[in-house]
């Protein structure tokens, strides 16, 4: 089963039927999770007008949708986007979500998600078309609550090298939650958790654990561990993410809402090291580098909201779905 069919199998006939014929506007549609959720939603005959302009979003993930009649790509930044079009949901994808990547280039990372949100928001309103936010946990920043749920305020560093990611996403959170209580705007707030799998970038500063991890192991290089390894993540194959993504965006009991997620599975970076090491059958070793600045020790999320709102839950072990991606890498002949 491929990963868009394991998508609308765990979707319900009301669900998909929400999403069916639609016209949908992707920000940040090239990249890791923009591309799939547009994947998917063409398969079920949506439009899907994908915005991005590639500075992390990769034109690989895309390729095979090029020649759908119901794709359309327009390149450009979010925060700069103007048009005439309506739509019927706005997934609000665009943004730096890489942690090396993002303290780079903190300007742009801020203005996708204050300006850009703001711009997809006004032009939401335009539409009366729903709303869906990709928020992060990293707004929950170094979590003194775990498991983690949504009513937790966070503990955030204002200022901090992280700041204009996490405090980004918390300014769009406010800004969505503005527009839904003074103009009644349908918005759904997604936080999610660490997800990996096929499409996700494993180069340069745009890598994360699990991708920079499996490139690694896969060339017999060294495994590098920013820290002391005892930090943990919640980690969620994509196909669990989308879905979770796409019935947030259908439920009858989202709007205004936010939901984490993630898998309430907590994995210590050294044991996702020697799992991947273990995976591939690698020769690599594990070396240890300075701590990254402000990065939280736990992250975990309660997703009591998530199973009982919209029945939803992860279905993919972490095993399983490092094991999917081992294969998609290796055919990308890295």
């Amino acid at each position: 089963m491929n990963e868009v069919n394991e998508i609308l199998s765990q979707l319900t006939t009301e669900e998909k039927e929400k999403l069916r014929a639609k016209k949908v506007l992707v920000t940040g549609g090239g990249g890791f999770l923009g591309s799939w959720i547009g994947e998917t939603l063409l398969a079920l005959d949506t439009k899907v007008y994908c915005l991005d302009n590639f500075s992390t979003g990769v034109r690989r993930n895309i390729e095979s949708l090029k020649n759908n009649k119901n794709f359309r790509l327009i390149e450009g930044d979010v925060e700069n986007f103007e048009t005439d079009e309506s739509f019927d949901f706005v997934f609000h994808f665009a943004s730096r979500p890489a942690p090396d990547d993002y303290v780079l280039h903190p300007v742009e990372t801020l203005k996708a998600n204050s300006i850009g949100t703001l711009k997809m928001l006004e032009l939401s309103k335009k539409s009366n078309a729903t709303f869906v936010y990709a928020s992060s946990s990293e707004v929950y920043g170094d979590a003194e609550v775990i498991p983690t749920p949504e009513d937790y305020w966070g503990k955030v560093n204002p200022i901090g090298v992280r700041s204009c990611y996490d405090e980004g996403k918390r300014f769009s959170e406010a800004l969505c939650m503005a527009y839904f209580r003074e103009c009644n705007l349908d918005v759904r707030i997604v936080r999610i958790f660490n997800t990996f799998g096929p499409r996700l970038r494993a180069d340069g500063t745009y890598g994360r654990a699990i991708s920079r991890f499996l490139t690694q192991a896969l060339g017999h290089q060294p495994i590098t561990i920013y820290g002391d390894g005892q930090q943990t993540r919640s980690f969620t194959y994509v196909t669990d993410t989308v879905t979770g993504i796409l019935k947030v965006a259908t439920s009858g009991l989202a709007k205004g809402e936010v939901f984490n997620i993630g898998n309430t599975e907590e994995t210590k970076i050294i044991d996702l090291a020697t799992l991947i090491i273990k995976l591939t059958e690698s020769k690599s070793k594990i070396i240890f580098l300075p701590p990254a600045k402000d990065d939280p020790r736990r992250r975990r999320p309660d997703i009591t909201k998530a199973m009982l709102t919209l029945k939803w839950a992860p279905r993919v072990s972490i095993e399983e779905g490092i094991k999917r991606t081992i294969e998609w890498l290796k055919n990308q002949k890295i």
